[in-house]
């Protein structure tokens, strides 16, 4: 079975998407167990998110309920506003007086008008519903790839080929798991690729330059606080480095989530022990990404909408 961030036991995956009638969109939900811990790090020069500022180390609250990656740039955002509302019925949350707060942080990819309407991006009910989906999905499901959830109207190459979402997991020592999910809508090409090469009478869509930006959800079984799980993110950036050229550009919204469960220790026996094990995890995190991204790109399918053909890459 290909690997997945499923792989990570009590992580799951949700998507919805709209295809046709003006529409190249959609939302992914990633649900962690109760207690998971969560943290952020934000690379490119154009982002979209939401709620990020919650997962710094410092601030009150360590743990994260639902993660939400959407299309829709800005104003695909409200999609987060569903999925924090499905939590708030599940009970999921931070407990105040009078009931609970879920933390969802967002993020989201500019893939405006690739369908042929700009107005037809993710709402709150498309987030409320990839968050159930997500829950009810089985343990240790398979993730969708390609053309789902909010890489529907992924693109890369400054949109000469499609985007999409990919999935890898990687095991290490001691029974701990990383898991990496990728929504890839890249300004770059697949690293080693220096300009866009498309299929023979494939149209690239005309006007001004794309904006772009691939999210990342990094998630491991391990015990990691606040500041461990944002060194983590921070390390698995150099996997969008080894698998895309050029990013973090200005143009890039690149950012990370790094979610961790907390279900097996690493080795703390001795302050040596800590930091390989660490370092162990976090180069495990890269590589994790960068198998994602080249995942995303294999499995994307092509499409032609009234904005243009978007041709697949194919495996890379």
């Amino acid at each position: 079975m290909t690997s997945k961030i499923t792989d990570v036991p009590g992580i799951r995956v949700g998507h919805v998407q709209r295809i046709g009638d003006g529409w190249l969109s959609g939302v992914t939900v990633v649900l962690p167990p109760a207690g998971t811990v969560g943290s952020v790090d934000v690379r490119g020069g154009g982002p979209g998110t939401h709620e990020t500022d919650a997962l710094d180390p410092t601030t009150l609250v360590p743990t994260v309920d639902a993660v939400v990656l959407t299309g829709g740039s800005a104003f695909g955002l409200i999609a987060a506003h569903g999925a924090q509302r499905w939590c708030e019925q599940q009970g999921h949350g931070f407990t105040v007086a009078g009931g609970v707060v879920p933390i969802v942080p967002a993020a989201a990819i500019f893939d405006l008008g690739r369908g042929g309407d700009f107005s037809a991006r993710p709402d709150e009910a498309m987030g409320y519903e990839a968050a159930g989906a997500a829950a009810a999905s089985s343990e240790r499901a398979d993730v969708g790839r390609g053309n789902v959830g909010a890489g529907t109207g992924a693109v890369i190459g400054r949109g000469a080929f499609k985007g999409g979402v990919g999935t890898s997991s990687i095991t290490l020592d001691r029974g701990v798991v990383v898991g990496a999910l990728a929504v890839v809508n890249a300004l770059g090409m697949p690293f080693g690729e220096s300009s866009p090469r498309p299929e023979s009478g494939s149209t690239a869509p005309a006007g001004p330059p794309s904006l772009n930006t691939t999210l990342v959800v990094v998630a491991t079984n391990a015990d990691l606080d606040p500041a461990e799980c944002k060194r983590t993110a921070s390390a698995a950036h150099a996997g969008l480095a080894r698998a895309l050229s050029p990013s973090h550009t200005l143009a890039d919204g690149d950012t990370v989530f790094a979610l961790a469960t907390g279900a097996v220790g690493l080795d703390r026996s001795s302050e040596q022990a800590r930091q390989v094990s660490l370092i162990t995890l976090q180069s495990a995190a890269a590589d994790a990404v960068r198998l994602a991204v080249r995942d995303g790109i294999a499995a994307a399918e092509s499409i032609t909408t009234a904005a243009g053909a978007f041709p697949a890459y194919g495996a890379v």
